[in-house]
């Protein structure tokens, strides 16, 4: 493997000027960086990632942390984080937690040991006093962690509030809610935008919400549940996408036609909803730019830049598919 100190033998010059020219740190004259980039190129020498971030004192690393990767709603949202980070010569390191606090810990402590500039986390379980030891800025995505960490996430009560004003107007007179779970903030924001709406009307249920993961056969069970012991529920507003096409699901095994006989709406806006058969009613968070956004505030921190708005929150927008038209 090539060294330093070969291509210094090479070139003529010592060590330490290999090292300014490939830091672009102190003077070298312009003959002598060009001979040593040319020798650097030739020999193919790579220069050790570790020992370059230790001298700069970046690496050009950034971490990404998410709760689920299996989750069409994450891909969607790492794309736009390494599309960003990339432009920017960075690389991004994906973790996925299970929404499990002790696995994010480990996260952190791994990147910190990897000399990353900063993270990206989307978590509904870190506190402050977790995340006081890290020296490295920290966004939260998705779900705002704490009023001290900038976030960028999107207006969850109102997309839920659209979402059930929907099925009021398509004539739904018994709507159910199947929610988040109720540790996760955009989850229990759903939920109330969901029950301030059926309030307004006077069709307020306890038992027609039934809380749930963001999976596909956790909504399933639920809507089994609903529709079983509430037969005449003929709108459900799901707590994201993937729980909405369990609740398609669980309809069809119940002989439910969807629209016809049973409305859905679900939240996110995941391409996977145009897949399914009836394509899915989503309330549709702008993803990709949540995603970007965040990705730019962190490389301004890491640079050492302000940031004018430590709290972003992006509008949604109701997108009427098949789901909920007859």
């Amino acid at each position: 493997m090539v060294t330093m100190r070969d291509v210094a033998k090479r070139v003529g010059v010592s060590v330490a000027t290999v090292s300014r020219v490939l830091n672009d740190s102190g003077y070298v004259k312009e003959d002598t960086r060009k001979t040593v980039l040319a020798a650097i190129e030739e020999m193919n020498f790579k220069p050790n990632s570790v020992a370059r971030s230790l001298f700069k004192k970046q690496s050009k690393t950034i971490g990404l942390i998410v709760p689920d990767i299996n989750n069409p709603f994450f891909p969607q949202l790492a794309r736009a984080v390494e599309d960003v980070t990339s432009e920017a010569d960075f690389t991004v390191f994906l973790c996925n937690s299970d929404g499990k606090i002790e696995k994010e810990i480990r996260y952190f402590d791994r990147l910190q040991q990897k000399y990353v500039d900063g993270v990206l986390v989307v978590s509904n379980t870190l506190k402050p006093e977790h995340l006081s030891q890290y020296h490295f800025p920290i966004i939260a995505l998705d779900r705002p962690l704490d009023s001290s960490l900038p976030y960028v996430t999107c207006n969850n009560y109102e997309g839920a509030q659209k979402a059930t004003r929907h099925l009021l107007e398509c004539g739904c007179g018994k709507i159910a809610h199947i929610s988040g779970p109720e540790n996760i903030a955009n989850a229990r924001d759903r939920l109330q935008g969901y029950k301030d709406v059926v309030s307004e009307v006077g069709l307020y249920d306890e038992n027609l919400i039934i809380p749930a993961e963001y999976q596909i056969e956790s909504a399933k069970r639920a809507a089994f549940k609903l529709l079983t012991n509430y037969p005449d529920i003929d709108g459900i507003f799901a707590g994201n996408d993937v729980m909405a096409i369990g609740v398609i699901k669980a309809a069809e095994l119940l002989g439910y036609k969807v629209p016809e006989q049973l409305k859905v709406v679900g939240f996110d806006g995941i391409e996977f909803g145009d897949i399914i058969t009836p394509e899915l009613t989503t309330v549709s968070q702008p993803v990709y730019q949540m995603g970007s956004t965040a990705a730019a505030m962190l490389l301004d921190l890491i640079e050492g830049k302000p940031i004018h708005q430590k709290e972003i929150t992006f509008q949604v927008e109701l997108l009427v598919k098949r789901s909920t038209q007859t």
